[in-house]
């Protein structure tokens, strides 16, 4: 088979995925069920003219794709007008349709990872299309401020500040702080959106899931107080609890690893063993005590772009690297895992982070490193237990705080198993 043979089949391929994802959301969002503007048909025509035009281009006249692409965007644009009053194909389909010619010249001209990477980009967009719309009818002006200001400060933060070490010590890198505070911010972000689609039509347990990835405190305090005004569904609220404490755990260790690939990988069976309680009291729970599929509301969360937050973060983080650093000096190693078990109470973030930006300038060692982590974790798990114990109804207190008793002995175990 010709390399021009193989170049049109693999272009029809990926112009009928582009064509099949565009079709199937078109008859989604149409009563009728009809695709308006192209399917899987017109789209592999897309993708093999852009291929076809692309060899020409190269053997015979060099004019032949630069044409195809004008021709294609003018019967759009026709179309466009002439459907004006009704329907009419809109920004998406004309660069779909002229990024489905593209990727066929892509493939011609042997660049078939980069059309890979523009078919699965383009389908995934199409395919979203709905949810997209959903999703941005759930942010709240807030919600959109906040974002915005986040995203314009960074932008001016992170080119002017100096990426060095300042102050005693050298404990304040501007750079590597706020660096930092994008990076949790983004995470907790991601959890948060989550929590504002889900809405009120989650259940208990989803809401808990999603509630660990963007902040499990919040979810601890808010369901252990639900727990007091509707006691009914204590066990519910204790398993969504439990499973937001435990993705926490499971959280620490991506999230570190994004920084220190080493300390995340030392991470991995302490926090693994960590879990086993939290993940045996969700087995024992759905097998034995499952809960009815209620839909609850979900914690009220704070965004965490707004710059209240972002902040608040970073002046924690700044003093924690201080006194991290003024205890390496006075070398007071020992004091590192009273300090990473007072960071645990009020952020868990903050230490992990900082542990593994110094296992990269090697200023503590891996094992003091891993251990002040899983001493910071200790301390979260004492936090949380804590709130459930004052706040919660008299079930969820037995079932919290026995499980997260057991996660804080297996921590204190752990600490010296990774010896």
């Amino acid at each position: 088979m010709s390399n021009l043979v193989t170049s049109i089949v693999v272009s029809a391929c990926l112009g009928a995925l582009v064509g099949l994802i565009r079709q199937w959301s078109d008859q989604k969002a149409s009563p009728e069920g009809e695709a308006d503007f192209g399917g899987v048909r017109t789209y592999t025509f897309w993708a093999i003219l852009g291929c076809v035009a692309a060899f020409i281009t190269d053997s015979y006249a060099a004019a032949v794709l630069p044409v195809v692409i004008a021709l294609v965007g003018l019967h759009l644009t026709a179309l466009h007008l002439k459907n004006s009053g009704g329907s009419h194909p809109g920004s998406t389909t004309f660069a779909a349709s002229l990024l489905t010619c593209l990727l066929g010249a892509l493939v011609q001209w042997d660049h078939v990872q980069a059309a890979i990477l523009v078919t699965a980009a383009t389908a995934v967009m199409i395919g979203l299309k709905q949810p997209i719309h959903a999703w941005t009818r759930a942010f709240t002006v807030d919600d959109l401020r906040a974002t915005l200001q986040f995203i314009a400060i960074t932008g001016v933060v992170m080119p002017l500040v100096p990426n060095q070490n300042l102050g005693p010590y050298d404990a304040f890198n501007p750079y590597a702080t706020w660096l930092m505070v994008v990076l949790i911010s983004g995470l907790g972000f991601a959890g948060y959106i989550m929590m504002r689609l889900l809405g009120a039509k989650a259940g208990i347990s989803i809401t808990g899931l999603v509630g660990g990835l963007a902040s499990s405190t919040a979810t601890t305090l808010a369901f252990s107080r639900r727990s007091k005004d509707d006691p009914v569904l204590s066990v519910s609220y204790a398993l969504a609890v439990v499973v937001a404490c435990t993705v926490m755990l499971a959280r620490i260790p991506v999230m570190v690893g994004v920084i220190n690939r080493q300390l995340a990988v030392s991470l991995i069976v302490p926090f693994a063993l960590m879990a086993l309680p939290g993940l045996g009291f969700a087995l024992w729970v759905w097998l034995f005590k499952r809960p009815t599929d209620n839909d609850v509301a979900t914690p009220r969360l704070l965004n965490p772009l707004s710059l209240g937050i972002a902040i608040k973060f970073g002046v924690i983080y700044a003093v924690v690297a201080f006194l991290v650093k003024a205890a390496t000096h006075f070398e007071l190693r020992g004091g590192l895992l009273p300090l990473s078990f007072l960071s645990g109470l009020t952020d868990m973030d903050a230490i992990a982070l900082l542990m593994a930006n110094n296992r990269n300038d090697a200023t503590v060692e891996p094992l003091l490193a891993t251990q002040s982590v899983i001493m910071a974790a200790i301390g979260n798990s004492v936090m949380k237990a804590g709130f459930a114990l004052s706040l919660g109804s008299s079930v969820l207190r037995r079932q919290v705080a026995l499980v997260l008793g057991l996660t804080i002995l297996v921590g204190a175990a752990s600490l010296w198993l990774v010896r």
